[in-house]
């Protein structure tokens, strides 16, 4: 693996992501056009930022607004490695945030413990998913689910929110039922915020307030019920596979065993 990894997605031209394994890289003053976010994996690194230093141990995430000057210090006689996102603005707009949402990805911060074992799980769910060439609705659906975490008061809102109605409902329903119609095909987040009218972070909210779990998620759900059906017909698994919309025979398979609990194979042994 080269010591400096970038990962991005053809469907997904808003986000990029870095990943660094080279423990001498310093980097001296510069800013992104991109908001950005990084998570130390390993070491210690001093981080500047508009005229303030933070020291940012392993294990936590810091983020910098776009074009705010920043600059990393790695201490020396330590391993230091490192993921990081950059997303660019366009792509924040079009979540619609609200004022106060809008104006805690302005301010460079270090996550509180809280906020930052949400947001440590996140960016490690995009990292994985970009490497394993995910869906784009499981990549666009840990970014959001990140900013969530990002422009959150408090921890509370990240655990639970109150279910409001048949008006919700409505909008869940049409989701679902896309989703029936299209679950083979590699769906986006722009189609559900078509679908629905509502903007992709506060569908995603929606989504998983009714049904517990993300669109991807769902979809998976989709599809591995349809690849069972196709298996107990003796089908060949890696038609079965390509029919069910999984990029190759292995991310299929991975797939079924978290949820089926065995693999593709031994589950039509006993069919």
């Amino acid at each position: 693996m080269s010591d400096v990894t970038f990962y991005r997605h053809e469907a997904l031209p808003f986000l990029e992501a870095k990943r660094c394994l080279k423990s001498d890289l310093a980097y001296q003053k510069h800013f992104h056009e991109e908001y950005s976010i990084g998570l130390i994996d390993k070491g210690v690194t001093n981080a500047w930022c508009d005229g303030t230093m933070h020291r940012v141990e392993d294990g936590k995430a810091i983020s910098f607004p776009p074009v705010m000057l920043h600059a990393c210090q790695p201490e020396t006689g330590m391993e230091w490695n490192y993921k990081m996102l950059f997303v660019k603005q366009a792509w924040l707009e079009q979540l619609e945030l609200e004022l106060h949402e809008r104006e805690q990805l302005q301010i460079p911060f270090l996550l509180a413990e809280d906020k930052n074992k949400v947001c440590r799980i996140q960016i490690n769910q995009i990292m994985d998913a970009l490497r394993e060439k995910g869906s784009p609705l499981e990549i666009e659906t840990a970014l959001i689910e990140l900013m969530h975490a990002l422009v959150s008061r408090n921890a509370s809102d990240l655990v639970h929110e109150i279910k409001q109605g048949k008006q919700e409902q409505k909008y869940v329903k049409l989701i679902q039922d896309y989703m029936h119609e299209h679950f083979t095909e590699k769906l986006t987040m722009k189609e559900l915020e078509n679908v629905t009218g509502i903007s992709r972070f506060h569908l995603i909210r929606l989504f998983k307030r009714w049904n517990h779990l993300p669109p991807h998620a769902y979809q998976n759900l989709l599809r591995i019920n349809y690849a069972k059906a196709e298996l107990m017909k003796q089908r060949p698994i890696a038609d079965i596979a390509t029919d069910a919309g999984f990029y190759d025979q292995s991310h299929f398979a991975r797939t079924f065993g978290r949820i089926v609990g065995a693999t593709p194979y031994s589950y039509t042994l006993s069919c």
